[in-house]
């Protein structure tokens, strides 16, 4: 008779005891630890200046540089200083490493905003606010407060299409990730597309799915279909043929859909939209802190805002495809035939255009 009494009680409790946010000396944000105060107005600096509120280009190349910055690390030797912001910092070296092709120009946005913020902050927690306006996508925790770099990552830390899977896999491996964990980071590629692989103009901006500006399964559908073309001057190194017209296909991407190691992760990731966001969310978050203590950075998280949610929450076979064109990769279990299709005809998926801002070297 008075376990009702006692739980609103408690509830009461618990409310009472949240920490209140408090207005920041802008005047305009408010949060709960004063000091991301000036990362609440960071936040609305990305959102405005460099994504244009938008889930498109410039939110896919903070997230890809994000990667290419942190992944020179190493558990085992000096393979630089893992997510330190060394990219913009030593530009001149690393933009000239043949993985980093077609990613100079984000640094050149960048550049100027990273003297306001810091050089790691500006990779970082600027894929952790680009992602927040990606529908579908997991929030990302945003920790503050890491040094800059003080030297450049050598070359070769960043895998390329065209390599095999077994120096993939140690690469990855000699930063500390598994196979599995691999998968899970290319979720990034449902809202990415190709810069540098295919140099014919037309397919600049060729996305490796069909719907480019959503946190959805799509990619890992969609590259277990069957080939059948090449949508620019193709094929070239680290190329494979796509399903779909204007849609790109990475040969990475193909094996690892099909390799004995990672072949039903990416099903499960197919299968299951929020499986893939939670996964990504952790791993991605793994790689952020690459080279640092969680435990030395400032949570800021509270200035990330949700995502909204997934556009396509259960993945489909896009117009003209089915069941039929799938190549099973998983050994252990087959792909589904509960997938439906879109309707209507095949139509080609237009390249994602460049974005154009307001400041930054051009």
């Amino acid at each position: 008779m008075f376990a009702a009494p006692f739980i609103a009680l408690a509830l009461a409790a618990v409310a009472k005891a949240a920490p209140a946010a408090s207005l920041c000396p802008d005047g305009v944000h408010s949060t709960i630890n004063p000091q991301c105060c000036f990362w609440a107005n960071a936040r609305d600096r990305f959102i405005n200046e460099i994504f244009l509120n938008v889930c498109q280009e410039n939110v896919h190349s903070l997230v890809r540089i994000a990667f290419h910055d942190a992944i020179g690390f190493s558990l085992n030797s000096d393979k630089g200083g893992g997510a330190d912001g060394s990219i913009i910092q030593f530009g001149d070296t690393e933009l000239a490493f043949h993985a980093n092709e077609g990613i100079d120009f984000i640094v050149d946005f960048l550049e100027p905003f990273a003297n306001d913020v810091g050089m790691t902050f500006a990779i970082q927690f600027g894929a952790a606010v680009g992602l927040s306006l990606c529908p579908g996508a997991p929030k990302i925790p945003a920790f503050v407060g890491r040094p800059n770099a003080t030297r450049a990552a050598p070359d070769k830390t960043v895998p390329e299409p065209f390599d095999d899977p077994t120096t993939i896999f140690a690469r990855m491996a000699d930063a500390g990730f598994t196979p599995t964990e691999l998968v899970h980071l290319l979720a990034s590629h449902t809202i990415a597309d190709q810069a540098g692989v295919d140099p014919e103009p037309s397919v600049l901006g060729a996305p490796f799915d069909s719907t480019p500006f959503s946190f959805d399964s799509q990619v890992f559908l969609e590259t277990l279909l069957v080939g059948t073309m090449f949508p620019g001057s193709g094929p070239n190194p680290g190329e494979e043929q796509s399903p779909l017209p204007g849609e790109f296909r990475l040969l990475s991407d193909k094996v690892f859909a099909r390799h004995n190691l990672t072949s039903c992760t990416w099903q499960e990731n197919a299968l299951s939209q929020s499986t893939m966001a939670s996964n990504f969310q952790t791993t991605f978050t793994k790689l952020s802190l690459l080279g640092h203590s969680q435990s030395s950075l400032l949570d800021c998280s509270e200035v990330i805002a949700q995502a909204p949610p997934a556009t396509a929450p259960k993945a489909f076979f896009p117009a003209g495809k089915t069941h039929a064109d799938i190549e099973q990769g998983c050994a252990t279990q087959l792909f589904p035939t509960t997938l439906s299709t879109q309707a209507g005809r095949a139509t080609p998926i237009p390249p994602v255009q460049v974005q154009d801002i307001a400041f930054g070297r051009k």
